[in-house]
């Protein structure tokens, strides 16, 4: 298991000390990343959380999961590994 987390289905008003606090009841929180979106610098709604811990991920993954924050369920999984992206050689 890994100690780096995925939240899902955010409220878009969210902010990462927010959602730092909410996972911080389960460990120490190494870093709290929502992902905007770069044009118009809104959330996406959806996060990257770093736990101390293996151990404190699984216990923020098991409370955290289909609790309500600001009025969403929140989605909290395991964050999977980015997929490698194709080079611009690679397309051509």
């Amino acid at each position: 298991m890994e100690n780096k987390i995925y939240a899902g289905n955010l409220n878009f008003s969210l902010t990462e000390d927010e959602l730092g606090d909410a996972f911080a009841e389960f460990g120490n929180v190494n870093s709290v990343n929502i992902i905007m979106d770069r044009f118009t610098n809104q959330s996406k709604g959806f996060a990257f959380i770093e736990m101390e811990s293996e151990e404190e991920a699984a216990a923020a993954i098991n409370g955290l999961n289909g609790r309500s924050l600001k009025n969403r369920e929140l989605k909290v999984s395991i964050a999977k590994a980015r997929a490698p992206r194709p080079q611009y050689n690679d397309r051509y």
